[in-house]
């Protein structure tokens, strides 16, 4: 498994959520404006058959977004869930994020916390957020969660991930925020069902479900996600809304 260069990244605490987060010292940081992006990706036992798809979506969406004119403004954190939370690494500018090293970074594991990394993923976003905005700087988020399988280790529940969205549109942590839901290889209709009723209940804005978990499938998806990441990066500062893209 890589090892993730943590230099400058220090340790916070998020209120109603055991499972802080990580981010880069704002100190050291060098534009004055960032999108914020969280993935939170399922490592549950069933995500086991195409882990290093999954891997190699995270690798394509990062080289897309370094060779994104707004490149020097995203900072990304990657957050690996099943029935626990593992923080890949923490917010850091996502220029210093290399491709190569998403190759083995997941480690499969239980069952699946859905809730949980939800909630972490957004409350994430915007606690710091707040922080930089506190410190003279502009910010917008975007999160996205991926998953195989509905929620069967949570201790929150869809209503606490509603919560940590509306709060981060009422505490004007940041200037906007986009929330996406993707179920991968979702072909039974009951789990497609959990994961839309989950969808609506949280608020996402998005609820994205792919049928497949191949690797043309989710070459696809590490598009919308890159196109994704700079179409809410194109809108900081503008005062226009945030736009959810179609896959």
């Amino acid at each position: 498994m890589p090892i993730f260069d943590k230099t400058g990244l220090t340790s916070r605490i998020l209120a109603g959520n055991h499972y802080g987060y990580s981010g880069m010292r704002i100190d050291r940081l060098g534009a004055s404006e960032y999108t914020l992006v969280a993935i939170a990706a399922d490592v549950s036992g069933s995500v086991s058959a195409f882990k290093a798809e999954i891997e190699a979506c995270i690798q394509e969406t990062v080289r897309a977004c370094r060779h994104s004119p707004r490149a020097d403004n995203l900072m990304l954190r990657l957050v690996a869930f099943d029935d626990a939370l593992t923080e890949v690494h923490g917010f850091k500018p996502l220029i210093e994020c290399k491709p190569a090293d998403y190759k083995g970074a997941l480690t499969i594991g239980g069952t699946t916390a859905l809730y949980d990394a939800a909630h972490n993923a957004v409350a994430s976003v915007t606690d710091y957020g707040r922080d930089l905005v506190q410190n003279g700087l502009s910010a917008n988020a975007i999160a996205f969660v991926i998953t195989d399988g509905g929620d069967n280790a949570s201790t929150l529940t869809a209503r606490s991930v509603k919560d940590a969205i509306a709060a981060a549109v009422s505490d004007e942590a940041v200037e906007s925020i986009v929330t996406v839901l993707v179920g991968v290889n979702v072909s039974e209709p009951g789990l497609a069902k959990s994961l839309m009723d989950f969808s609506a209940a949280a608020g996402f804005d998005h609820y994205l479900e792919l049928d497949k978990a191949d690797a043309a499938t989710l070459a696809r998806l590490a598009d919308f996600l890159s196109r994704s990441i700079a179409a809410q990066s194109k809108v900081l500062g503008s005062g226009g809304p945030s736009q959810v893209l179609t896959f």
